[in-house]
């Protein structure tokens, strides 16, 4: 029975089945639905560029690998402890357990390593993948709403959240704000607000400097929601809060340079 009188029940096993020893999960299956959803956007954003489709399969190939890696790597940091002892399930990926920002800065590096490997522009890349991200992070919060994952404060507001199942990897018959579909409706927000206009930006604008709105946008969000999570803090605030400060001090220097450096190539004698 919910422990509040307005809160919305989830009941939902997080588990969906077993194959062998790996766990299928609905946050494994949102994830991928997402990373697929994201790569089928930015294809199409990409190929305006003149990036040909065999090439965005294998951009995002190692945009994924060294995403995952990334969003592994910074988890483990963040959560050492849950490790001490028991180090090879450090490897045991389908036990759960990313990093979001971990993820996104390990993406980014990929693409700039392929755009400097197969000369084409990380700057378009990035216009590309911004709006494509917030796709895909909308539909993998999915997952993680059901299966409870992200801890977060307790609240008695009317669309409180209270996980009841047993599996569930949320706290049990605790009304709490639903933060991860915060995210989710951030999210697409930014996208029904700048999509249309992609275009138009991208035309308007150097390149990169869209992909650094949706992303310095997204993580300027990003650090105040996170104020209604439960995580341990480092040197006062969240550790996904000081990855949303580098991304929205990365947007706020590189906007200007990119836009002046437009400015200074216009001005340059023929």
């Amino acid at each position: 029975m919910s422990s509040a009188l307005a809160a919305i029940v989830i009941d939902l096993d997080p588990n969906v089945f077993r194959v062998g020893g790996f766990l299928i999960t609905w946050h494994g299956i949102f994830s991928v639905i997402g990373i697929l959803a994201t790569i089928r956007l930015g294809q199409v954003l990409i190929r305006k560029d003149g990036v040909r489709g065999d090439q965005v399969w294998d951009l995002a190939g190692w945009m994924v690998l060294i995403g995952l890696v990334g969003a592994r790597v910074l988890y483990i940091w963040e959560n050492y402890q849950q490790f001490v002892g028991r180090w090879e399930h450090v490897f045991f990926v389908s036990e759960g357990g990313i990093s979001q920002w971990g993820g996104l800065f390990g993406a980014m590096v990929g693409a700039l390593w392929w755009s400097a490997r197969h000369k084409v522009s990380f700057w378009r890349i990035l216009d590309a993948a911004g709006p494509g991200a917030m796709l895909g992070l909308a539909i993998g919060r999915i997952g993680d709403i059901i299966n409870g994952e992200h801890h977060a404060t307790a609240t008695n507001l009317p669309w409180a959240v209270e996980y009841v199942n047993p599996n569930t990897l949320g706290e049990r018959y605790l009304p709490v704000h639903p933060e991860v579909a915060y995210e989710l409706i951030w999210c697409l927000l930014l996208l029904a607000v700048l999509l249309p206009f992609h275009g138009r930006l991208r035309r308007a604008l150097p390149p990169g400097v869209v992909g650094l709105i949706y992303l310095g946008l997204y993580a300027f969000g990003r650090f105040w929601l996170s104020y209604v999570r439960i995580n341990s803090l480092v040197f006062g605030l969240r550790q996904a809060q000081w990855a949303s400060l580098l991304m929205v001090a990365i947007a706020v220097v590189g906007i200007p340079l990119l836009l002046r450096r437009r400015r200074a190539a216009a001005t340059v004698p023929a």
